[in-house]
């Protein structure tokens, strides 16, 4: 067998947008890319050498039984009876999306990890049933969608089988266990097999007219910790007031040209910002000093994902909207990063 090479390539995503809690995600042209070689001349190297450049390069482990690309890419080939890593393998990692901070990077990486051991193991699997294998590790759909079919999407889990539900509900350690360093062919029980058609998703229109500012904060805030300050009930109003304006964002982002004042009033949320005010200083002052009325152009503004990185949805004057809310945030002495983005369309890729 000769050399193989490929490219993977997978983009950044913002979930949540506005009232669309745990259902709406957005793919962002900001990637992690694996840099991936094959040579199976290189007979006693069984493990995959890895290496980092970008964000996060001097936390990610370079241990494959440790790494959370190469432990997906494992439990992929595993699932499909090839019990450990070809021979040769080298993985150049190229980050460039932020860790903790609201912007897919978790949700990235397993999506990553999944076509690593698609292509790997050379197993040709749809992107449909992909999906499938994601929503094993990452439990809520809407990062791993946006990130896996690009665009614009919303997206939810299908009712199960009581033995499906099941297999979808083993603990994490027992899908990614926890690998021994000397990890080899016999080791470890099967892995659980994703059931089919765990989770459904739409892709919606997105107007060409929008574009995305990202203004990253230079703190994490833990999806765990953001996810704990969220009630266990919602009053009825509230809940009724994230639906009706969720039926309408969907709609109002794809016409062209966009209505700034129906999207900023559909981007309203009841949901699971006010709850998060208190991790992110500054951020009830940021949703109610930006909006059309001051900063022409702006369509709307919302945390992205569990934060703490703030999205602004606008036509123009992109820097001068970034500017403001970066100096919302330098009064609470919080330096930012500013990105300025668009909706990708591709999701994941690989190329040869």
């Amino acid at each position: 067998m000769s050399l193989r090479e490929f490219v993977i390539k997978v983009p950044c995503t913002s979930s949540n947008i506005g009232p669309g809690f745990d259902v709406l995600g957005l793919s962002l042209s900001l990637y992690l890319k694996l840099h991936v070689s094959v040579d199976p001349s290189k007979t006693g190297q069984r493990e995959p050498v890895l290496s980092y450049a970008g964000q996060g390069a001097k936390e990610a482990p370079l241990n494959p039984y440790q790494n959370l690309i190469t432990r997906v890419a494992l439990y992929v080939l595993r699932v499909n009876k090839i019990a450990q890593f070809p021979a040769g393998v080298t993985i150049h990692v190229d980050n460039d999306i932020p860790f903790g901070r609201g912007l897919g990077s978790s949700g990235a990486a397993v999506v990553a990890g999944i076509f690593l051991g698609n292509a790997l193991g050379q197993l040709d699997i749809p992107r449909a049933r992909l999906l499938d294998y994601a929503l094993m590790i990452e439990r809520h759909p809407d990062n791993v969608t946006a990130a896996l079919v690009g665009g614009f999407v919303g997206s939810y889990l299908r009712e199960l089988s009581p033995k499906d539900t099941a297999t979808t509900q083993v603990p994490l350690s027992e899908v990614l266990p926890e690998y021994p360093h000397n990890a080899s062919a016999s080791w470890g029980t099967e892995p659980p097999v994703p059931p089919f058609g765990i989770g459904h998703f739409i892709r919606y229109g997105w107007a060409p007219e929008i574009k995305v500012i990202a203004i990253v904060p230079h703190f994490e805030v833990l999806t765990a910790e953001a996810r704990s300050v969220l009630p266990k009930q919602y009053a009825s109003q509230d809940v009724v007031f994230n639906l009706q304006r969720l039926s309408v964002l969907t709609a109002a982002l794809a016409r062209s040209p966009p209505d700034a004042n129906l999207i900023y009033q559909a981007m309203q949320d009841k949901i699971h910002q006010p709850y998060r005010k208190h991790l992110i200083p500054g951020l009830a002052r940021i949703l109610a000093s930006v909006m059309p009325t001051s900063h022409p152009g702006l369509l709307g503004i919302c945390l992205s994902g569990a934060g703490p990185t703030i999205l602004a949805l606008a036509t123009q004057d992109m820097e001068q909207i970034a500017d403001t809310i970066c100096a919302e945030f330098a009064k609470e002495d919080i330096t930012c990063d500013v990105k300025f983005l668009d909706v990708t369309q591709d999701g994941a890729t690989v190329e040869e």
